[in-house]
């Protein structure tokens, strides 16, 4: 089978390369994934509007890429939404959906631009993976959410995944910087172009 570019993705080397792919790719990126049946944005959506409740402001998506996450739940009313993501490539195309209040260029691993406990809820679809953003970046994502507000995300749980991921959730919990609330079954993310990979979607709480 020919390597999508997805699985092409995944093969950059820094931070600057993972840049440069996605900037290449962005206008291309949400058809190629909806080409592949790309289920997680619709997923996390269902997810988020059961555990988080209309009016929870403001809304942290973290790794937005051009928008496809955040589209379903600004349709449902949610808001303001601020947006964050290496690729400015992928920035400029969710500035044209006008769903955003706000969208800067960020990198998850790194410091994120924002004082502590500034979200009322996050969400982070398909980004912190391997050789995408490290499993570290869940303790920004912990730290700028508001103590007790939900954090919605994507993890892989194919035997491709990385140890370093799940274990973060653990020591998290452990050190009480969230708690678990909710896990989907595990599903095929995109069965159609990468029917090997699959995902849950984890609410979590951030603690005080």
């Amino acid at each position: 089978m020919p390597e999508t570019d997805v699985g092409k993705s995944y093969h950059a080397e820094t931070i600057g390369e993972q840049q440069a792919a996605y900037d290449e790719w962005a206008e291309k990126y949400e058809a190629d994934l909806c080409a592949m049946g790309y289920r997680i944005p619709a997923v996390i959506a269902a997810v988020f509007t059961r555990f988080v409740p209309q009016g929870t402001a403001p809304i942290l998506d973290a790794g937005c890429g051009g928008g496809i996450q955040a589209e379903p739940i600004a349709m449902l009313g949610y808001g303001p939404i601020t947006g964050i993501d290496l690729s400015e490539g992928m920035l400029a195309v969710a500035r044209q959906k006008n769903i955003y209040e706000d969208l800067r260029q960020m990198t998850l691993g790194e410091r994120l631009d924002f004082p502590d406990h500034t979200f009322g809820a996050v969400i982070s679809s398909g980004v912190i993976t391997p050789r995408h953003a490290p499993a570290h970046a869940f303790i920004e994502l912990v730290r700028v959410t508001k103590p007790g507000a939900p954090i919605v995300f994507s993890l892989r749980d194919d035997p491709e995944q990385e140890p370093e991921y799940p274990q973060m959730l653990e020591r998290l919990e452990k050190e009480g910087a969230w708690q678990p609330v909710f896990r989907t079954p595990s599903f095929h993310s995109m069965p159609y172009g990468e029917p090997d990979v699959t995902h849950r979607v984890h609410v979590y709480r951030a603690g005080s």
